[in-house]
């Protein structure tokens, strides 16, 4: 039960940031705002601050800004479509940028607790493409292909999303630095490409200036992820079972907090924020998609009505993002069906 719930937690907090975003933007802008809740469904608990009402909603997977006039006329002159569209397009736009916001503290966080695991090779399988390239323990890796390497996980990710690509690695030895070309071998045991290298172990601690360089690198790595496994999914390269809605993201919430506690809580602490990490940055990553109904579906007639000049039918514009609603609905539903007959399997 305790996993649940620290799940539970971890994911209203990932919501709650991105709503507290909007929420923000909108107050600065002079916007009403008329509920701030965390959830979905009838309310549990809440009460009326100012003309804002905050409230606690049953079901624990979603949260909401409602401004005034948001999606339907008001007369209000400090309803959302009374102000300028670049007023509507900051507001708009702050529930992603926070989530960005979010993962980046969370990576500060763990880098100033742990350090970061710094691309050095700590070991090369015998008769393994990087072997024959001439890499060898101690070696840093700098570039794969001139994409700059800051992390050991970069380089997993690169062999991840270019399977069997021959690749261009740079790599310093004694402060001098070196290029060879390497072309993944398939491992049948591991069923993917692998260069043949493992991490050294341990992590290199870092002075406050560099841990917050590597916190940003950490969110862009995580965005980058997150695009690319899209990508993926798009090109049928990953099937559709591999998708996880709230109930899939919970049980592996509640799965990583159980296997985490036989090193102790410090690590459930660092492996918490992580997964926070990886949520928080696909989160921001999700709802920046041109998709009707989330926020980058409704960005996308703010830029085309500050490039004309002049703003969308609001009919036309509700009926658009009511059918994407309905569709994310009918996804969601799928997906969480998926994720309940997986618990079986």
């Amino acid at each position: 039960m305790v996993k649940y719930i620290v799940a539970i937690i971890l994911f209203g907090v990932i919501i709650l940031f991105h709503e507290w975003g909007h929420f923000l933007l909108a107050k600065a802008n002079g916007i009403r705002v008329n509920e701030f809740c965390l959830g979905l469904g009838p309310t549990i608990v809440g009460f009326t601050k100012g003309e804002t009402k905050y409230s606690l909603k049953l079901f624990p997977i979603g949260g909401a800004c409602i401004m005034e006039g948001e999606d339907e006329e008001s007369d209000d002159s400090r309803s959302f479509q009374k102000k300028s569209v670049w007023a509507r397009i900051s507001v708009v736009a702050a529930g992603p940028v926070f989530n960005f916001i979010l993962a980046f503290l969370f990576a500060v966080i763990i880098i100033a607790c742990i350090g970061v695991s710094k691309p050095v090779i700590g070991d090369v399988v015998e008769n393994s493409p990087a072997q024959e390239a001439g890499i060898q323990a101690g070696d840093e890796i700098v570039k794969i292909n001139r994409k700059q390497i800051h992390f050991y996980q970069e380089i997993s990710m690169y062999t991840l999303f270019h399977d069997g690509d021959p690749v261009e690695v740079t790599y310093e030895r004694d402060g001098a630095r070196y290029t060879t070309e390497l072309t993944p071998a398939y491992d049948e045991e591991r069923g993917g490409y692998l260069y043949g290298v493992y991490a050294a172990p341990g992590y290199t601690k870092l002075g406050p200036g560099e841990t917050i360089v590597y916190g940003v690198w950490q969110v862009k790595f995580w965005i980058q992820y997150t695009v690319r496994s899209l990508e993926m999914l798009v090109t049928n390269q990953v099937s559709f079972n591999d998708l996880s809605g709230p109930v899939g993201i919970v049980k592996t919430i509640g799965d990583t907090y159980e296997q985490s506690l036989t090193d102790g809580y410090f690590y459930v602490f660092l492996n918490m924020l992580n997964l926070g990490i990886l949520l928080s940055a696909n989160l921001g990553v999700m709802n920046l998609l041109p998709i009707p109904a989330l926020d980058g579906g409704r960005l996308v007639f703010l830029v085309i009505e500050a490039i004309r000049g002049k703003r969308i039918s609001s009919e036309k514009e509700g009926m658009v993002h009511f059918i994407g609603l309905m569709c994310l609905f009918a996804l969601m539903a799928v997906i969480m069906f998926n994720d309940v007959r997986k618990l079986f399997l």
